[in-house]
Protein backbone atom coordinates (compact mmCIF):
# COMPACT_ATOMS: atom_id res chain seq x y z
CA UNK A 1 0.00 0.00 0.00
CA UNK A 2 1.84 3.44 -0.86
CA UNK A 3 1.31 6.17 1.61
CA UNK A 4 -0.86 9.11 1.37
CA UNK A 5 -0.49 12.71 2.68
CA UNK A 6 -3.64 14.45 2.77
CA UNK A 7 -4.36 18.17 4.61
CA UNK A 8 -6.19 17.89 7.82
CA UNK A 9 -7.40 21.88 7.72
CA UNK A 10 -9.03 23.25 10.92
CA UNK A 11 -10.83 26.55 10.68
CA UNK A 12 -12.90 28.68 12.63
CA UNK A 13 -16.31 27.84 11.07
CA UNK A 14 -16.46 24.61 9.24
CA UNK A 15 -20.04 25.24 8.18
CA UNK A 16 -19.23 28.49 6.70
CA UNK A 17 -15.88 26.94 4.90
CA UNK A 18 -17.75 24.74 3.04
CA UNK A 19 -20.28 26.60 2.14
CA UNK A 20 -17.58 28.60 0.36
CA UNK A 21 -15.23 26.00 -0.61
CA UNK A 22 -18.21 24.38 -2.45
CA UNK A 23 -19.15 27.81 -3.81
CA UNK A 24 -16.11 29.20 -4.97
CA UNK A 25 -13.49 26.40 -5.23
CA UNK A 26 -16.23 24.08 -6.90
CA UNK A 27 -15.53 21.51 -3.95
CA UNK A 28 -17.16 18.52 -3.26
CA UNK A 29 -18.16 17.10 0.53
CA UNK A 30 -17.02 13.55 0.03
CA UNK A 31 -17.73 12.22 3.50
CA UNK A 32 -20.19 13.88 5.28
CA UNK A 33 -19.65 16.43 8.60
CA UNK A 34 -19.41 14.75 11.35
CA UNK A 35 -21.48 16.67 14.54
CA UNK A 36 -20.01 16.79 17.83
CA UNK A 37 -22.87 16.61 20.77
CA UNK A 38 -21.22 20.48 21.12
CA UNK A 39 -21.91 20.99 18.08
CA UNK A 40 -18.36 21.84 16.25
CA UNK A 41 -17.94 19.96 12.95
CA UNK A 42 -15.41 17.31 14.21
CA UNK A 43 -14.97 16.30 10.56
CA UNK A 44 -15.70 16.13 6.47
CA UNK A 45 -14.03 15.55 3.49
CA UNK A 46 -13.87 17.55 -0.01
CA UNK A 47 -12.21 17.59 -3.06
CA UNK A 48 -11.93 19.58 -5.69
CA UNK A 49 -11.30 17.18 -9.11
CA UNK A 50 -9.84 14.48 -6.72
CA UNK A 51 -7.48 16.65 -4.71
CA UNK A 52 -9.26 15.50 -1.45
CA UNK A 53 -8.72 17.56 2.43
CA UNK A 54 -10.08 17.16 5.65
CA UNK A 55 -11.46 19.84 7.72
CA UNK A 56 -13.04 20.56 10.89
CA UNK A 57 -14.20 23.60 13.38
CA UNK A 58 -10.70 23.79 15.54
CA UNK A 59 -10.18 22.36 18.80
CA UNK A 60 -7.85 24.63 20.82
CA UNK A 61 -8.35 21.91 23.83
CA UNK A 62 -6.62 19.41 21.11
CA UNK A 63 -4.12 21.74 19.75
CA UNK A 64 -6.30 21.88 16.42
CA UNK A 65 -6.85 25.44 15.86
CA UNK A 66 -7.08 27.74 12.91
CA UNK A 67 -5.06 30.39 11.30
CA UNK A 68 -4.76 33.84 13.31
CA UNK A 69 -4.37 36.50 10.80
CA UNK A 70 -1.54 38.07 12.84
CA UNK A 71 1.11 35.74 11.66
CA UNK A 72 1.87 33.94 8.60
CA UNK A 73 1.46 30.52 7.91
CA UNK A 74 4.02 27.53 7.91
CA UNK A 75 1.78 25.63 4.94
CA UNK A 76 0.39 26.58 1.80
CA UNK A 77 -2.41 24.49 -0.06
CA UNK A 78 -1.10 23.70 -3.84
CA UNK A 79 -4.21 23.12 -5.94
CA UNK A 80 -3.81 22.60 -9.80
CA UNK A 81 -6.47 23.64 -11.83
CA UNK A 82 -7.61 23.46 -15.29
CA UNK A 83 -8.73 26.94 -15.33
CA UNK A 84 -6.74 29.48 -13.12
CA UNK A 85 -8.20 32.21 -14.49
CA UNK A 86 -11.96 31.13 -13.83
CA UNK A 87 -11.46 29.95 -10.96
CA UNK A 88 -9.48 33.55 -9.58
CA UNK A 89 -12.63 35.24 -10.87
CA UNK A 90 -14.81 33.26 -8.53
CA UNK A 91 -12.78 33.83 -5.59
CA UNK A 92 -12.50 37.91 -6.47
CA UNK A 93 -16.34 37.09 -6.99
CA UNK A 94 -16.53 35.90 -3.52
CA UNK A 95 -14.65 39.02 -1.74
CA UNK A 96 -11.10 37.57 -1.45
CA UNK A 97 -8.34 39.33 -2.23
CA UNK A 98 -5.84 37.96 -4.88
CA UNK A 99 -2.20 37.73 -3.10
CA UNK A 100 -0.14 36.81 -6.61
CA UNK A 101 -1.61 36.48 -10.50
CA UNK A 102 -3.16 34.95 -12.22
CA UNK A 103 0.09 34.86 -13.96
CA UNK A 104 2.39 33.20 -16.27
CA UNK A 105 5.36 31.61 -14.64
CA UNK A 106 7.33 29.48 -16.95
CA UNK A 107 7.97 26.11 -16.65
CA UNK A 108 5.03 26.13 -13.85
CA UNK A 109 2.05 27.69 -16.38
CA UNK A 110 -0.19 29.73 -15.05
CA UNK A 111 -0.30 30.58 -11.48
CA UNK A 112 -2.11 32.56 -8.49
CA UNK A 113 -2.11 32.49 -4.57
CA UNK A 114 -4.35 34.02 -2.67
CA UNK A 115 -5.93 33.48 1.34
CA UNK A 116 -9.09 32.36 1.71
CA UNK A 117 -11.73 33.77 4.33
CA UNK A 118 -10.80 31.01 6.72
CA UNK A 119 -7.33 31.65 6.73
CA UNK A 120 -5.64 29.20 4.60
CA UNK A 121 -3.40 30.17 1.75
CA UNK A 122 -3.84 28.68 -1.85
CA UNK A 123 -1.21 28.46 -4.51
CA UNK A 124 -3.33 27.40 -7.90
CA UNK A 125 -1.47 26.71 -10.78
CA UNK A 126 -2.62 25.57 -14.33
CA UNK A 127 -0.01 23.69 -15.61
Amino acid sequence: MASELTPYLHVRDARAAIAWYVDTLGAQIVADPIEMPDGRLGHVELAVGGARWMMSDEFPELHAEAPRGDRGLPVTLHLTVPDADGLCARVVAAGTSLDRGPEDAPPAGRVASFRDPFGQRWFLNQP
